[in-house]
């Protein structure tokens, strides 16, 4: 977790994704992409223009080095040119709290009102007698949620707090694996890394209107290439109808092997569903929804079917 200061915060931010991050509303974030000059996805980030002097960027934790080397190289470049921005590295936890309770649970623990902060959006309050935490409505799982950065010192103190709730249980990332499998989204290192782009990935939607005519993000001769000329693979959602565990890599084993020919890059059985399903690359040709191909596992060959994603709706809360 990062904060941006100075006055040239959203052009320093700019200059490293692929976000409209100038026109984030006082407290608003987003999902963006940090590419690199060959279009690749260096790391997908939560960018955030709080309500204070600053913005707030949240890295996954597997790339944080690498991020942070990167903003700190491109904020020295700019500072050596005049402008003005600098960087404060937090020592904050992060918890998520996530699921159709969320709501109800944390809203005793807080003097603001959860109704009034729509998905993506944030505020800095205390949670259940400790200050200085930041609530932010979202979370890697498709349901409603929040995660809650909170000074280091006090995490496990508000971990305990929480889990003394009768409705809130420890989930680890195998569950979350299998919900935000659920709702389609990608995994850093497994279903998007700096070998895809964001129109190989179906993640064009994080890119700005303003910023696909500047073109002034890293990578974006290539990126918008293949925006007009159409990626020649795309990632798409698979169904197994084949027997338990076709399709399916687990969340974290090895990627199958599709044979139309492509990747699987995620899959497992979905709790939700009672059916296996699957997240990999195919020719743009075998993309279509409906589309039947063949996955390997285990050296055993069975039908798979290109489904629309997200498999399960997602309950992401829009304030009225």
């Amino acid at each position: 977790q990062t904060r941006v200061y100075g006055r040239d915060r959203v052009k320093f931010i700019e200059s490293l994704v692929v976000g409209d991050i100038a026109e984030l509303k006082p407290g608003q974030g987003t999902l963006t992409l940090l590419t690199n000059e060959k279009g690749g996805i260096v790391d997908d980030l939560i960018v955030t223009n709080t309500l204070e002097d600053h913005l707030y960027v949240v890295s996954n934790a597997g790339c944080a080095d690498k991020d942070l080397a990167i903003m700190r190289g491109r904020a020295a470049e700019l500072r050596a040119a005049g402008s003005d921005v600098h960087l404060e590295v937090l020592d904050n936890a992060l918890l998520a709290l996530q699921g159709p309770s969320m709501a109800r649970v944390l809203q005793v623990g807080l003097p603001d009102d959860l109704a009034k902060l729509s998905f993506m959006n944030s505020i800095t309050t205390t949670v259940f007698g400790v200050p200085g935490c930041r609530v932010t409505r979202c979370g890697y799982t498709g349901e409603d949620g929040v995660e809650i950065s909170v000074p280091a010192g006090r995490a496990v103190e508000l971990a305990e707090r929480l889990l003394g709730v009768p409705e809130v249980w420890p989930a680890g990332l195998a569950a979350r694996d299998s919900l935000r499998l659920e709702a389609g989204l990608c995994l850093y290192g497994n279903d998007i890394d700096e070998t895809t782009t964001p129109a190989e990935a179906v993640l064009l939607w994080t890119l700005g209107k303003r910023r696909r005519a500047a073109m002034d993000f890293p990578g974006a001769a290539i990126i918008m290439a293949q925006v007009k000329e159409k990626p020649k693979r795309k990632r798409v959602g698979l169904t197994s109808v084949g027997p338990p565990g076709a399709g399916a890599s687990g969340p974290r084993s090895p990627p199958c092997v599709l044979m139309s020919p492509g990747t699987v890059t995620s899959g497992c059985p979905s709790p939700s569903l009672g059916k296996n399903i699957a997240m990999g690359y195919v020719e743009a040709a075998h993309s279509r929804a409906g589309t039947v191909l063949t996955v390997e596992v285990r050296k055993k060959q069975h039908p798979a079917l290109v489904t629309k994603m997200p498999f399960v709706p997602t309950q992401y809360y829009m304030a009225k």
